[in-house]
């Protein structure tokens, strides 16, 4: 009996190295484990009018073509609003693969503007992972003098100003949603119709069908409009189609402006009145810079 107990605790001291080299194993295979960054929350630039977190990488241009039509509902007459057509045409580059800078001129209201974005946080997984992603986005705006005669008196009368954040989390490789803290202050306003300071919170999502087709819905609350503002909330529904190097978004939506001052606070028809413009973007990419490993 005591030669069995002996020759069972001479086997346990044999083990313990090996279930020590194990563990030991183990560890260092779990501090080898880097980080992995959350790719393609969305798959262009916009979700429908508003921005998403994506960006270019470095080294990259886009250029964007967007059209917004009349309203469906103004008749046979107008084609079914193809016959009053608004464009904006844009460009965005990655300085890095967390810095984009962007230009564009829309003819709604015949208004430039230029954007910074950064990537602040990435969603990722491993070490020090983080559950979203967070792109910072700040916007200046000049409207043209001769689109409002006797309105502006000076130069940055013209402008306006937009500050938000991009907060994203890509939940499943189909499912992916957004929401959007919006800031715009308007140098010069109509103060009967809105307010120099504005504050509005986007919701957008994603819904990955195939490989190269997704439904996005967009969705800007204004938080403080005035009493009996003309204006709506900007909504928009549409279906992204992936083809190679371009994204091509068919769009619906309340709203003919493409930029932020005029689709979050200038929308002036009613979604579900029937106020609906057709439209779409197309975004092509260029990359002008090898990509380093």
């Amino acid at each position: 009996m005591n030669s069995r107990i002996g020759l069972l605790f001479l086997l346990s001291i044999c083990m313990i190295p090996t279930y020590g080299q194990d563990l030991l194993a183990e560890l260092q295979q779990e501090e080898k484990k880097e980080k992995e960054y959350t790719i393609a929350t969305f798959k262009g630039t916009r979700i429908i009018n508003g921005h998403s977190v994506e960006m270019k990488g470095a080294g990259e241009l886009e250029f964007i073509i967007s059209h917004r039509f009349g309203t469906i509902n103004s008749g046979g007459y107008n084609l079914f609003g193809l016959d009053q057509a608004y464009i904006r045409i844009g460009l965005e580059y990655g300085i890095t693969d967390r810095l984009g800078i962007g230009i564009g001129r829309s003819s709604f209201n015949k208004i430039y503007d230029s954007y910074l974005k950064y990537k602040l946080v990435r969603q990722s997984t491993g070490p020090g992972s983080s559950p979203f992603t967070i792109t910072a986005f700040g916007s200046i705006n000049l409207q043209d003098f001769e689109q409002t005669p006797g309105t502006y008196t000076s130069f940055m009368d013209r402008a306006s100003y937009i500050s938000q954040l991009l907060i994203a989390r890509k939940f499943s490789p189909k499912f992916s949603a957004q929401i959007t803290p919006t800031f715009i202050h308007t140098n010069v306003v109509d103060q009967s119709k809105l307010l120099n300071d504005q504050a509005a919170l986007g919701i957008g999502a994603r819904y990955k069908l195939t490989k190269s087709l997704a439904i996005n819905a967009e969705y800007f609350y204004r938080i403080n409009p005035i009493a009996n503002t003309p204006y709506y909330n900007s909504l928009g529904i549409g279906l992204d189609i992936e083809t190679g190097g371009h994204v091509f978004q068919l769009v619906l939506s309340n709203t003919q402006g493409m930029i932020e001052r005029t689709f979050v606070t200038e929308t002036a028809d009613n979604f579900f009145d029937g106020g609906i413009h057709f439209g779409f973007n197309i975004t092509r990419a260029f990359q002008l810079k090898k990509k380093t490993k």
